[in-house]
Protein backbone atom coordinates (compact mmCIF):
# COMPACT_ATOMS: atom_id res chain seq x y z
CA UNK A 1 0.00 0.00 0.00
CA UNK A 2 1.65 3.68 -1.12
CA UNK A 3 1.55 6.13 1.97
CA UNK A 4 1.15 8.69 0.38
CA UNK A 5 -3.07 10.23 -0.51
CA UNK A 6 -4.85 9.53 -3.95
CA UNK A 7 -4.94 13.03 -3.97
CA UNK A 8 -1.06 13.74 -4.76
CA UNK A 9 -0.20 10.74 -6.74
CA UNK A 10 -2.52 12.57 -9.31
CA UNK A 11 -2.35 16.18 -8.85
CA UNK A 12 -5.40 18.04 -9.44
CA UNK A 13 -4.13 20.13 -11.93
CA UNK A 14 -0.92 19.36 -14.25
CA UNK A 15 2.21 20.27 -12.42
CA UNK A 16 4.21 22.90 -13.22
CA UNK A 17 7.13 23.58 -10.93
CA UNK A 18 5.34 26.41 -9.06
CA UNK A 19 4.82 25.50 -5.76
CA UNK A 20 1.13 25.60 -4.68
CA UNK A 21 0.16 29.42 -3.33
CA UNK A 22 -2.43 30.03 0.01
CA UNK A 23 -5.59 30.28 -1.28
CA UNK A 24 -7.20 33.80 -1.14
CA UNK A 25 -9.77 32.52 2.43
CA UNK A 26 -6.23 31.15 4.03
CA UNK A 27 -4.79 34.49 3.07
CA UNK A 28 -7.71 36.68 4.81
CA UNK A 29 -8.17 33.99 7.43
CA UNK A 30 -4.95 32.37 8.61
CA UNK A 31 -1.70 34.21 6.91
CA UNK A 32 -2.73 37.32 8.13
CA UNK A 33 -4.52 36.65 11.24
CA UNK A 34 -1.99 39.25 13.25
CA UNK A 35 -3.95 41.88 10.80
CA UNK A 36 -6.84 41.54 12.16
CA UNK A 37 -6.58 43.80 14.78
CA UNK A 38 -8.41 47.22 15.28
CA UNK A 39 -8.93 49.83 18.26
CA UNK A 40 -10.89 49.22 20.61
CA UNK A 41 -11.75 45.30 20.37
CA UNK A 42 -11.62 43.43 23.27
CA UNK A 43 -11.08 39.88 24.41
CA UNK A 44 -11.00 40.64 28.20
CA UNK A 45 -11.54 42.67 30.52
CA UNK A 46 -9.79 42.52 34.34
CA UNK A 47 -12.10 43.73 36.57
CA UNK A 48 -11.46 47.00 38.96
CA UNK A 49 -8.97 47.17 41.45
CA UNK A 50 -9.17 46.51 44.80
CA UNK A 51 -6.22 47.77 46.28
CA UNK A 52 -4.42 51.27 45.51
CA UNK A 53 -3.34 52.30 42.03
CA UNK A 54 0.48 52.57 41.65
CA UNK A 55 1.87 54.06 38.23
CA UNK A 56 4.66 51.90 36.84
CA UNK A 57 7.21 55.03 37.26
CA UNK A 58 6.67 54.49 41.40
CA UNK A 59 7.94 51.18 40.81
CA UNK A 60 10.42 51.20 37.99
CA UNK A 61 11.68 54.67 37.89
CA UNK A 62 13.06 55.29 34.47
CA UNK A 63 12.50 51.96 33.40
CA UNK A 64 8.38 52.32 32.94
CA UNK A 65 7.12 52.35 29.96
CA UNK A 66 6.18 55.69 28.62
CA UNK A 67 3.32 54.45 25.95
CA UNK A 68 1.10 51.37 26.00
CA UNK A 69 1.88 48.15 24.70
CA UNK A 70 0.81 47.96 20.39
CA UNK A 71 -0.54 44.46 21.07
CA UNK A 72 -2.93 43.08 18.64
CA UNK A 73 -6.56 44.13 19.62
CA UNK A 74 -9.43 40.75 19.19
CA UNK A 75 -12.39 39.85 20.24
CA UNK A 76 -12.31 36.55 22.17
CA UNK A 77 -13.67 34.64 18.79
CA UNK A 78 -10.62 36.00 16.37
CA UNK A 79 -8.49 34.80 19.06
CA UNK A 80 -9.72 31.48 19.53
CA UNK A 81 -9.91 30.76 15.93
CA UNK A 82 -6.42 31.88 15.16
CA UNK A 83 -4.82 29.80 17.70
CA UNK A 84 -7.04 26.99 16.98
CA UNK A 85 -5.69 27.54 12.97
CA UNK A 86 -2.55 27.38 13.73
CA UNK A 87 -2.85 24.13 16.29
CA UNK A 88 -4.27 22.26 12.86
CA UNK A 89 -0.89 23.30 11.37
CA UNK A 90 1.44 21.81 13.65
CA UNK A 91 2.41 17.79 13.73
CA UNK A 92 2.66 15.94 16.60
CA UNK A 93 3.56 12.67 18.12
CA UNK A 94 -0.03 11.75 18.50
CA UNK A 95 -0.58 12.07 14.61
CA UNK A 96 2.08 10.02 13.37
CA UNK A 97 6.04 9.23 13.27
CA UNK A 98 9.22 11.87 14.47
CA UNK A 99 12.38 10.16 12.66
CA UNK A 100 14.12 13.14 13.69
CA UNK A 101 17.49 11.14 14.15
CA UNK A 102 19.44 12.11 17.49
CA UNK A 103 16.45 13.60 19.03
CA UNK A 104 14.20 10.31 19.74
CA UNK A 105 10.86 11.85 19.13
CA UNK A 106 9.30 8.89 21.23
CA UNK A 107 5.60 8.80 22.44
CA UNK A 108 4.95 10.35 25.83
CA UNK A 109 2.57 7.75 27.66
CA UNK A 110 -0.11 9.24 29.28
CA UNK A 111 0.45 8.12 32.91
CA UNK A 112 3.16 10.53 33.12
CA UNK A 113 1.05 13.29 32.59
CA UNK A 114 -1.56 12.12 34.91
CA UNK A 115 1.08 11.73 37.62
CA UNK A 116 2.70 14.81 37.11
CA UNK A 117 -0.57 16.22 37.51
CA UNK A 118 -1.76 14.75 41.04
CA UNK A 119 -2.47 17.09 43.52
CA UNK A 120 0.08 16.69 45.79
CA UNK A 121 2.79 16.95 43.29
CA UNK A 122 1.64 19.83 40.73
CA UNK A 123 0.96 22.31 43.52
CA UNK A 124 4.21 21.46 45.75
CA UNK A 125 6.05 25.00 45.90
CA UNK A 126 9.42 24.76 45.91
CA UNK A 127 10.02 27.57 48.80
CA UNK A 128 8.13 25.36 50.93
CA UNK A 129 9.63 24.23 54.40
CA UNK A 130 11.85 21.23 53.93
CA UNK A 131 9.47 19.03 56.37
CA UNK A 132 7.12 19.74 54.01
CA UNK A 133 8.84 18.60 50.90
CA UNK A 134 9.75 14.59 51.87
CA UNK A 135 7.54 13.41 49.36
CA UNK A 136 8.98 15.28 46.60
CA UNK A 137 12.42 15.12 48.02
CA UNK A 138 12.01 11.22 47.62
CA UNK A 139 10.99 11.37 44.03
CA UNK A 140 14.45 12.89 43.78
CA UNK A 141 16.12 10.39 45.68
CA UNK A 142 13.84 7.56 44.05
CA UNK A 143 14.78 8.79 40.67
CA UNK A 144 18.60 9.02 40.92
CA UNK A 145 18.51 5.95 43.05
CA UNK A 146 16.88 4.31 39.28
CA UNK A 147 19.66 6.48 36.69
CA UNK A 148 22.57 5.59 38.64
CA UNK A 149 21.41 1.82 38.74
CA UNK A 150 21.11 2.49 34.70
CA UNK A 151 24.36 4.35 34.62
CA UNK A 152 26.39 2.22 36.26
CA UNK A 153 27.84 5.72 37.98
CA UNK A 154 28.63 6.53 41.92
CA UNK A 155 26.72 10.21 41.97
CA UNK A 156 24.56 12.69 40.36
CA UNK A 157 23.00 16.08 39.91
CA UNK A 158 19.43 16.62 38.65
CA UNK A 159 19.60 20.26 38.45
CA UNK A 160 20.89 20.61 34.71
CA UNK A 161 17.73 21.93 32.30
CA UNK A 162 18.64 20.38 29.12
CA UNK A 163 21.24 18.15 27.31
CA UNK A 164 23.62 21.02 26.69
CA UNK A 165 23.37 22.55 30.08
CA UNK A 166 24.00 19.13 31.38
CA UNK A 167 27.03 19.08 29.16
CA UNK A 168 28.23 22.19 30.65
CA UNK A 169 28.09 20.87 34.14
CA UNK A 170 29.57 17.82 33.64
CA UNK A 171 32.22 19.96 32.09
CA UNK A 172 32.22 22.37 34.83
CA UNK A 173 32.55 19.53 37.00
CA UNK A 174 35.87 18.06 34.90
CA UNK A 175 37.64 21.77 35.09
CA UNK A 176 36.99 21.49 38.90
CA UNK A 177 38.70 18.52 39.51
CA UNK A 178 41.84 19.32 37.55
CA UNK A 179 42.07 22.66 39.52
CA UNK A 180 42.04 20.84 42.54
CA UNK A 181 44.94 19.08 41.66
CA UNK A 182 46.79 21.98 40.36
CA UNK A 183 46.27 22.39 37.18
CA UNK A 184 42.77 22.81 35.24
CA UNK A 185 44.85 22.05 31.41
CA UNK A 186 44.07 23.33 28.73
CA UNK A 187 42.34 20.80 25.97
CA UNK A 188 39.35 18.97 25.22
CA UNK A 189 38.91 16.58 22.47
CA UNK A 190 36.03 16.03 20.64
CA UNK A 191 35.41 13.66 17.90
CA UNK A 192 34.14 14.95 14.60
CA UNK A 193 31.20 12.03 15.11
CA UNK A 194 30.06 13.96 18.27
CA UNK A 195 26.96 16.24 19.13
CA UNK A 196 27.54 19.62 17.72
CA UNK A 197 27.06 21.50 21.08
CA UNK A 198 29.90 19.53 22.41
CA UNK A 199 32.84 22.11 21.02
CA UNK A 200 30.30 24.58 22.13
CA UNK A 201 30.35 23.42 25.60
CA UNK A 202 34.11 22.84 26.12
CA UNK A 203 34.98 26.40 24.65
CA UNK A 204 32.38 28.01 26.95
CA UNK A 205 34.05 26.48 29.44
CA UNK A 206 37.49 27.95 28.59
CA UNK A 207 38.54 25.01 26.65
CA UNK A 208 40.36 24.97 23.37
CA UNK A 209 38.81 22.33 20.98
CA UNK A 210 41.11 19.54 19.40
CA UNK A 211 38.95 17.37 16.78
CA UNK A 212 39.94 14.16 16.31
CA UNK A 213 39.02 12.35 12.89
CA UNK A 214 37.00 9.45 12.95
CA UNK A 215 38.00 6.19 10.88
CA UNK A 216 36.44 4.45 8.59
CA UNK A 217 33.74 2.71 10.24
CA UNK A 218 32.40 5.70 12.02
CA UNK A 219 34.70 5.08 15.39
CA UNK A 220 37.38 6.51 17.05
CA UNK A 221 40.92 6.53 15.54
CA UNK A 222 42.49 4.80 18.78
CA UNK A 223 46.42 5.80 16.79
CA UNK A 224 45.07 9.63 16.45
CA UNK A 225 43.98 9.36 19.62
CA UNK A 226 46.76 8.72 21.76
CA UNK A 227 48.86 10.91 19.32
CA UNK A 228 46.34 13.76 20.45
CA UNK A 229 46.90 13.10 24.42
CA UNK A 230 48.78 14.52 26.73
CA UNK A 231 49.51 16.70 30.21
CA UNK A 232 47.07 19.32 28.65
CA UNK A 233 43.95 17.22 27.88
CA UNK A 234 41.52 17.73 30.01
CA UNK A 235 38.80 15.30 28.65
CA UNK A 236 37.15 14.04 25.78
CA UNK A 237 33.59 14.27 24.71
CA UNK A 238 32.36 11.12 23.36
CA UNK A 239 28.54 10.44 22.24
CA UNK A 240 28.32 6.74 22.41
CA UNK A 241 26.41 5.88 20.53
CA UNK A 242 27.93 8.31 17.92
CA UNK A 243 25.62 10.64 15.78
CA UNK A 244 26.01 7.87 12.68
CA UNK A 245 24.01 5.38 15.47
CA UNK A 246 27.44 2.96 15.89
CA UNK A 247 28.30 1.87 19.12
CA UNK A 248 32.28 2.82 19.64
CA UNK A 249 33.63 -0.78 20.33
CA UNK A 250 36.88 0.00 21.88
CA UNK A 251 35.04 2.72 24.42
CA UNK A 252 37.04 0.72 26.90
CA UNK A 253 40.79 1.26 25.15
CA UNK A 254 39.62 4.93 24.87
CA UNK A 255 39.07 5.38 28.44
CA UNK A 256 42.57 3.97 29.17
CA UNK A 257 44.36 5.93 26.82
CA UNK A 258 42.85 9.22 28.62
CA UNK A 259 43.12 7.89 32.14
CA UNK A 260 46.97 7.16 31.33
CA UNK A 261 47.82 10.80 30.73
CA UNK A 262 45.38 11.63 34.07
CA UNK A 263 42.54 13.22 31.48
CA UNK A 264 38.47 11.97 31.79
CA UNK A 265 36.53 10.43 29.39
CA UNK A 266 32.91 12.71 29.76
CA UNK A 267 29.83 10.60 27.89
CA UNK A 268 27.29 12.61 25.58
CA UNK A 269 24.31 10.33 27.02
CA UNK A 270 21.50 11.82 24.60
CA UNK A 271 21.53 8.33 22.40
CA UNK A 272 20.95 6.46 25.81
CA UNK A 273 17.97 5.45 24.00
CA UNK A 274 19.93 2.26 22.24
CA UNK A 275 22.01 1.49 25.58
CA UNK A 276 19.29 1.48 28.90
CA UNK A 277 19.00 -2.10 30.35
CA UNK A 278 21.89 -3.14 27.71
CA UNK A 279 24.89 -1.71 28.91
CA UNK A 280 26.45 0.52 31.61
CA UNK A 281 28.62 3.46 30.96
CA UNK A 282 30.09 3.35 34.58
CA UNK A 283 31.53 0.00 33.45
CA UNK A 284 33.45 0.84 30.43
CA UNK A 285 35.20 3.82 31.79
CA UNK A 286 33.07 6.88 31.52
CA UNK A 287 33.76 9.16 34.45
CA UNK A 288 30.95 12.08 33.86
CA UNK A 289 27.87 12.04 31.27
CA UNK A 290 24.75 13.14 31.12
CA UNK A 291 21.01 12.14 30.72
CA UNK A 292 18.68 13.99 28.45
CA UNK A 293 15.38 12.67 30.66
CA UNK A 294 12.96 14.46 27.93
CA UNK A 295 14.61 11.66 25.30
CA UNK A 296 15.42 8.39 26.66
CA UNK A 297 13.04 8.61 29.79
CA UNK A 298 10.47 9.79 27.54
CA UNK A 299 9.39 13.75 29.31
CA UNK A 300 7.76 15.58 26.42
CA UNK A 301 10.41 16.35 23.99
CA UNK A 302 10.33 20.12 21.76
CA UNK A 303 7.65 22.76 21.88
CA UNK A 304 10.50 24.66 24.02
CA UNK A 305 10.41 22.23 26.74
CA UNK A 306 10.88 22.37 29.30
CA UNK A 307 13.92 19.40 28.90
CA UNK A 308 15.92 18.13 32.28
CA UNK A 309 19.64 16.78 31.47
CA UNK A 310 20.81 14.91 34.91
CA UNK A 311 24.67 14.84 35.05
CA UNK A 312 26.25 11.97 36.44
CA UNK A 313 29.83 10.85 37.32
CA UNK A 314 31.99 9.08 39.16
CA UNK A 315 32.94 8.96 43.12
CA UNK A 316 36.50 11.46 42.27
CA UNK A 317 33.79 13.97 41.02
CA UNK A 318 31.53 13.94 43.54
CA UNK A 319 33.08 16.61 45.68
CA UNK A 320 32.15 19.06 42.62
CA UNK A 321 28.42 18.45 42.04
CA UNK A 322 26.07 21.39 42.32
CA UNK A 323 24.90 22.26 45.63
CA UNK A 324 22.23 21.63 46.94
CA UNK A 325 22.35 17.62 46.87
CA UNK A 326 19.33 15.88 48.40
CA UNK A 327 20.69 13.59 51.75
CA UNK A 328 19.19 11.00 53.59
CA UNK A 329 19.40 10.25 56.92
CA UNK A 330 19.41 6.95 59.33
CA UNK A 331 15.47 8.32 59.80
CA UNK A 332 14.87 8.01 56.41
CA UNK A 333 14.11 11.82 56.48
CA UNK A 334 16.18 13.84 53.36
CA UNK A 335 17.78 17.67 54.23
CA UNK A 336 19.22 19.67 51.03
CA UNK A 337 22.95 19.80 51.96
CA UNK A 338 24.40 22.99 50.72
CA UNK A 339 27.41 22.51 52.62
CA UNK A 340 29.53 21.74 49.88
CA UNK A 341 32.60 23.83 49.65
CA UNK A 342 34.63 22.33 46.84
CA UNK A 343 30.76 22.19 44.74
CA UNK A 344 30.79 24.51 41.39
CA UNK A 345 27.92 26.16 42.51
CA UNK A 346 23.97 26.30 41.88
CA UNK A 347 23.51 25.85 37.77
CA UNK A 348 19.81 25.73 37.83
CA UNK A 349 17.16 27.81 39.84
CA UNK A 350 15.69 25.15 42.85
CA UNK A 351 16.58 21.74 42.43
CA UNK A 352 15.68 21.85 38.25
CA UNK A 353 12.69 20.82 36.30
CA UNK A 354 10.94 19.06 39.16
CA UNK A 355 7.79 17.97 36.57
CA UNK A 356 9.82 16.32 34.39
CA UNK A 357 11.70 14.05 37.18
CA UNK A 358 8.31 13.03 37.93
CA UNK A 359 7.28 11.86 34.20
CA UNK A 360 10.98 10.38 33.97
CA UNK A 361 9.96 8.22 37.53
CA UNK A 362 6.71 7.21 36.17
CA UNK A 363 8.32 6.04 32.98
CA UNK A 364 11.35 4.19 34.81
CA UNK A 365 8.72 2.56 36.77
CA UNK A 366 5.72 1.79 34.84
CA UNK A 367 8.19 -0.05 32.64
CA UNK A 368 10.62 -1.63 34.96
CA UNK A 369 13.91 -3.68 34.05
CA UNK A 370 12.81 -5.96 31.46
CA UNK A 371 10.36 -3.20 29.82
CA UNK A 372 13.38 -0.86 29.36
CA UNK A 373 15.43 -3.52 27.99
CA UNK A 374 12.56 -4.09 25.81
CA UNK A 375 12.65 -0.62 24.78
CA UNK A 376 16.43 -0.30 23.76
CA UNK A 377 16.03 -3.58 22.12
CA UNK A 378 12.70 -2.21 20.22
CA UNK A 379 14.30 1.22 18.93
CA UNK A 380 17.27 -0.59 17.31
CA UNK A 381 15.10 -3.49 15.82
CA UNK A 382 13.56 -0.92 14.13
CA UNK A 383 15.96 1.04 12.97
CA UNK A 384 17.78 -1.74 11.80
CA UNK A 385 14.24 -2.45 9.69
CA UNK A 386 14.26 0.89 8.18
CA UNK A 387 18.15 0.40 7.08
CA UNK A 388 17.62 -2.73 5.43
CA UNK A 389 14.25 -1.41 3.72
CA UNK A 390 15.99 1.46 1.95
CA UNK A 391 19.89 0.71 1.70
CA UNK A 392 19.01 0.05 -1.82
CA UNK A 393 17.59 3.08 -3.16
CA UNK A 394 19.79 5.28 -0.54
CA UNK A 395 23.31 5.57 -0.24
CA UNK A 396 24.92 3.89 3.12
CA UNK A 397 27.82 5.94 3.85
CA UNK A 398 28.99 3.51 7.02
CA UNK A 399 28.46 -0.47 6.91
CA UNK A 400 28.80 -0.60 10.22
CA UNK A 401 25.83 -2.20 12.50
CA UNK A 402 23.50 0.39 13.26
CA UNK A 403 21.57 0.96 16.47
CA UNK A 404 18.93 3.39 17.35
CA UNK A 405 19.13 5.72 14.43
CA UNK A 406 20.58 4.99 10.54
CA UNK A 407 21.82 7.45 8.30
CA UNK A 408 21.65 7.76 4.70
CA UNK A 409 22.86 10.09 2.18
CA UNK A 410 21.65 11.91 -0.49
CA UNK A 411 24.48 10.58 -3.09
CA UNK A 412 22.52 8.60 -5.45
CA UNK A 413 19.66 11.61 -5.47
CA UNK A 414 22.31 14.30 -6.40
CA UNK A 415 22.82 13.32 -9.66
CA UNK A 416 19.41 14.60 -10.19
CA UNK A 417 19.83 17.77 -8.57
CA UNK A 418 18.19 16.43 -5.55
CA UNK A 419 19.66 17.07 -1.64
CA UNK A 420 18.67 15.99 1.70
CA UNK A 421 16.38 19.31 2.36
CA UNK A 422 14.43 18.21 -0.53
CA UNK A 423 13.46 14.84 0.18
CA UNK A 424 12.54 16.16 3.41
CA UNK A 425 9.91 18.51 1.96
CA UNK A 426 9.12 16.14 -0.31
CA UNK A 427 8.01 13.67 2.58
CA UNK A 428 5.77 16.36 4.47
CA UNK A 429 3.61 15.56 1.36
CA UNK A 430 3.22 12.18 2.45
CA UNK A 431 2.14 12.94 5.83
CA UNK A 432 5.14 12.50 8.04
CA UNK A 433 7.58 15.21 9.65
CA UNK A 434 10.85 15.02 7.98
CA UNK A 435 14.09 13.16 9.64
CA UNK A 436 16.88 15.37 10.59
CA UNK A 437 18.94 16.54 7.47
CA UNK A 438 22.35 17.32 6.36
CA UNK A 439 23.59 16.20 10.11
CA UNK A 440 26.10 14.80 11.23
CA UNK A 441 28.53 16.52 9.40
CA UNK A 442 30.74 13.61 8.31
CA UNK A 443 28.16 12.42 6.22
CA UNK A 444 27.66 14.68 3.21
CA UNK A 445 24.13 15.51 2.63
CA UNK A 446 22.70 12.90 5.48
CA UNK A 447 19.42 11.67 6.21
CA UNK A 448 19.52 10.97 10.09
CA UNK A 449 16.39 8.74 10.86
CA UNK A 450 15.21 7.61 14.37
CA UNK A 451 12.21 5.47 14.39
CA UNK A 452 12.27 5.30 18.26
CA UNK A 453 10.59 2.06 19.62
CA UNK A 454 7.08 3.86 19.61
CA UNK A 455 6.24 3.08 16.06
CA UNK A 456 4.61 0.26 14.76
CA UNK A 457 5.63 -2.15 11.61
CA UNK A 458 2.90 -0.81 9.79
CA UNK A 459 4.18 3.00 10.65
CA UNK A 460 7.43 1.60 9.83
CA UNK A 461 6.13 0.27 6.25
CA UNK A 462 3.96 3.66 5.49
CA UNK A 463 7.20 5.78 6.02
CA UNK A 464 9.14 3.08 3.97
CA UNK A 465 6.53 3.19 1.09
CA UNK A 466 6.82 7.49 1.27
CA UNK A 467 11.16 6.99 1.32
CA UNK A 468 11.01 4.71 -2.14
CA UNK A 469 8.67 6.80 -3.86
CA UNK A 470 10.38 9.73 -3.30
CA UNK A 471 13.36 7.71 -4.47
CA UNK A 472 11.28 7.01 -7.81
CA UNK A 473 10.37 10.67 -7.87
CA UNK A 474 14.12 11.75 -7.81
CA UNK A 475 14.95 10.11 -11.06
CA UNK A 476 11.87 10.24 -12.94
CA UNK A 477 10.55 13.85 -12.17
CA UNK A 478 12.93 15.67 -10.00
CA UNK A 479 10.99 18.84 -10.28
CA UNK A 480 7.83 17.91 -8.52
CA UNK A 481 10.53 16.91 -5.76
CA UNK A 482 12.28 20.67 -5.88
CA UNK A 483 8.75 21.77 -5.07
CA UNK A 484 7.96 20.13 -2.60
CA UNK A 485 6.04 20.23 -0.07
CA UNK A 486 2.48 21.11 -2.27
CA UNK A 487 0.33 19.63 0.55
CA UNK A 488 0.99 22.57 3.18
CA UNK A 489 -0.77 25.79 3.73
CA UNK A 490 2.41 27.72 3.03
CA UNK A 491 4.73 26.57 0.47
CA UNK A 492 8.56 26.60 0.01
CA UNK A 493 10.16 29.50 1.66
CA UNK A 494 13.08 31.09 -0.10
CA UNK A 495 15.72 29.92 2.35
CA UNK A 496 18.12 32.59 1.64
CA UNK A 497 15.93 35.43 1.64
CA UNK A 498 15.02 33.84 5.16
CA UNK A 499 18.94 34.33 6.11
CA UNK A 500 19.59 37.14 5.43
CA UNK A 501 16.27 39.26 5.73
CA UNK A 502 14.65 37.89 8.37
CA UNK A 503 11.42 38.57 10.13
CA UNK A 504 11.76 37.43 13.68
CA UNK A 505 8.49 39.28 15.66
CA UNK A 506 5.00 41.08 14.25
CA UNK A 507 5.54 44.40 14.52
CA UNK A 508 2.48 47.01 15.02
CA UNK A 509 1.36 49.78 13.60
CA UNK A 510 3.05 53.03 15.08
CA UNK A 511 0.75 55.75 16.40
CA UNK A 512 0.82 54.62 20.10
CA UNK A 513 -0.79 57.16 22.29
CA UNK A 514 1.92 58.28 24.68
CA UNK A 515 1.41 57.99 28.58
CA UNK A 516 1.18 60.83 30.97
CA UNK A 517 0.41 61.43 34.65
CA UNK A 518 -2.88 62.08 33.48
CA UNK A 519 -3.56 58.44 32.11
CA UNK A 520 -5.84 56.52 33.98
CA UNK A 521 -3.86 53.88 36.03
CA UNK A 522 -5.56 51.03 34.55
CA UNK A 523 -4.24 52.35 30.93
CA UNK A 524 -0.54 51.58 32.74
Amino acid sequence: MSAIPTELETPAAPFTGTPRKVTPHQTQNEALSFEKSSPGKRAYRLAPLDVPAVRPSALLGDAARTEPAALPELSEIEIIRHFTRMSTWNYAIDLGMYPLGSCTMKYNPRVNEYVARLEGIAEAHPYQPVELSQGSLSILKDLEHCLLAITGMDAITLQPAAGAHGEFTGILLVRAYHQARGNARRTVIIPDSAHGTNPATAAVCGYEVVNLKSNPDGGVDLEALRALVDENTAAMMLTNPSTIGVFENEIAAVAEILHSKGALLYMDGANMNALVGKTRPGDFGVDVMHLNLHKTFSTPHGGGGPGSGPVACKRILEPFLPAPTVRTGADGTHTLDFNRPQSVGRVRMFYGNFGMFVRALAYILANGPDGLRQTTEDAVLNANYLRAKLEDVYELPYKTPSLHEVVFSDRRQLKHGIKTGDIAKRLIDYGFHPYTTSFPLIVPGALMIEPTESESREELDLFVDAMRQIAREAEENPALVLAAPHSTRISRLDETAAARKPVLRWKAAPAATPLTPDTPAREW
